[in-house]
């Protein structure tokens, strides 16, 4: 290994839209949604090392076999063929759990760090498929900007950028996990419309969001709802503050709010930041996503 250490960011993501049908043979649910690259990110670091070591500066983020950046090394080093060795160490900034893919970025980062480390080159189609067996979030990970994600989330198709949005991002203290969040769906009619109607009904959602027409619309807000009240009282705080539209991401508990100026946003940040996890963030473009990479999105395709 002649690569000394270096760091990459790991960015959030927020959910603009996200519908949910119903269970599909595999498992996993048919969705519908447009994930969206923000800059709130974790930085994680890469060293040489004989064996693989994962360290972290949040103590709850557990650092075996669980985690998925420790998942993603594994496979990388399984595909490889080589039982290779790397330090990494992930400083946490976005909130977990929060819906904002932090754990699914770590890993798709990860694999990016490790491969120009272990100066092995996968091809974008073999990081795709690892992908896929850590998680139904990754694969966007090595997509970025704006993308519409359909089938279980893992199809996807890059939008155009939506332009910058500034955004407050609050994670209310509400434990749950998200298979409770998907259960809660199972409790609530899910829409069961045919292949053909939901495609349109993602078209026309994918439409409003690039018009700017589109309010924030997610189906885990009243699903969780009986059990998480304070995502509502979060939205309505962004709302009530300034936000323009306001909306869960994922499976939440994360709560974003979008506003025209930087002015409304410190205004709504100074009167909601008390007692309360709130930070700012703005969307970041797919061009920008693969800048911050630097030389490792050379193993991502080049979307327009």
């Amino acid at each position: 290994m002649r690569n000394g250490g270096f760091t990459l960011p790991s960015f959030a993501k927020v959910n603009w839209f996200l519908k949910v049908w119903g269970r599909r043979a595999d498992g996993f649910h048919e969705i519908c949604t447009a994930f969206q690259t923000i800059s709130l990110h974790d930085t994680i670091s890469f060293e040489p090392a004989d064996s693989l070591i994962l360290e972290s500066s949040d103590p709850r983020l557990p650092t075996d076999g669980s985690n998925l950046v420790h998942r993603a090394a594994d496979a990388l080093r399984k595909q490889a063929g080589a039982d290779l060795g790397a330090k990494i160490r992930i400083e946490k900034h976005i909130p977990f759990p929060g819906g904002l893919g932090g754990g699914s970025s770590n890993a798709a980062v990860a694999m990016l760090g490790l491969a120009k480390l272990w100066e092995v080159n996968p091809s974008f189609e073999d990081l795709f498929e690892l992908a896929l067996e850590i998680g139904s979030d990754v694969p966007f990970f090595l997509v970025g900007g704006t993308v519409l994600g359909t089938g279980r989330g893992t199809d996807l198709e890059p939008l155009p950028d939506t332009g910058r949005k500034l955004l407050l991002i609050d994670t209310p203290m509400a434990e749950y996990s998200t298979a409770e969040a998907y259960r809660s769906l199972g409790r609530h009619r899910l829409t069961s419309e045919g292949p053909e109607t939901k495609l349109m009904v993602c078209r026309e959602l994918a439409k409003g969001l690039i018009s700017g027409s589109m309010e924030a619309v997610n189906d885990f807000e009243k699903a969780v709802a009986g059990f998480a009240s304070e995502i509502e009282s979060a939205k309505e705080g962004l709302l009530t503050e300034g936000a323009t539209s306001a909306g869960l991401s994922g499976s939440g508990p994360s709560v974003f709010g979008v506003f025209e100026n930087e002015t409304l946003r410190q205004q709504a940040y100074r009167a909601l930041s008390r007692g309360s996890r709130i930070v700012a963030a703005e969307s970041t473009s797919r061009t920008e996503y693969r800048k911050a990479l630097g030389s490792c999105a050379e193993l991502l395709p080049r979307h327009t």
